[in-house]
């Protein structure tokens, strides 16, 4: 009876794997699935495919130990097996506990992101160059983004303005739920920068 109840759910929670590793792989993109797991910036999904990966484990470990106790008559593999569960989730709780603290207190943007945001200021007119920029996710989809750009220094007013609503525009197509700030900032003169000693 043990042995049916467990194929049975082998057969369950195979399938529900199945679909939910089907609904991330849009997701996931070129990436492995550890990678997607450790990077995703959604909890759901990675929560999904870890409980399922931990529960189709734990069954093959259940399995395995009565088989192995049946077969041999010693019920010490029976323990063994369900000591191997208790260790198994208590890895995902240390694996989960860690993706739930980053994403609670702030995870930055992906490296991929950073580098489109920074591209997109770099090539907004009237930027000579980006200082820094820090990112914060607000959720699986928001960003806040904070960034210290260096502008021409013979800008108007008006058109340093200009030129941050551009820069502002242009990282709304890779980022469209971010939150921009940005902190315009100009170099030393270019009389400065040509006496200055090489």
């Amino acid at each position: 009876m043990a042995i049916v109840i467990l194929v049975l759910a082998l057969g369950f929670e195979g399938a529900a794997l199945r679909t939910a590793a089907r609904h991330a792989r849009p997701a996931r993109g070129a990436r492995t699935w550890t990678q997607f797991i450790f990077e995703s910036r959604s909890p759901e999904l990675p929560v999904l495919l870890m409980e399922d990966s931990a529960a189709l484990l734990g069954l093959v470990f259940a399995l395995t130990g009565i088989l192995l106790t049946l077969v041999t008559g010693e019920p010490v593999f029976d323990g063994i097996g369900t000591l191997m569960i208790g260790l198994l989730l208590l890895c995902i709780a240390v694996v989960l506990a860690r993706e739930m603290r980053s994403l609670l207190i702030g995870e930055a943007a992906s490296p991929e992101l950073q580098r489109s945001i920074e591209a997109e200021f770099e090539g907004t007119p009237g930027v000579r160059r980006v200082i820094h920029t820090l990112t914060q996710h607000l959720g699986p989809d928001e960003v806040l983004i904070a960034a210290k750009l260096e502008f021409e220094p013979q800008l108007t007013m008006s058109q340093l303005v200009d030129a941050i609503n551009e820069s502002e525009r242009r990282v709304r197509v890779v980022a469209p739920n971010a939150r921009i700030y940005v902190e315009p900032d100009v170099g030393p003169p270019e009389s400065v920068v040509d006496a200055a000693p090489q």
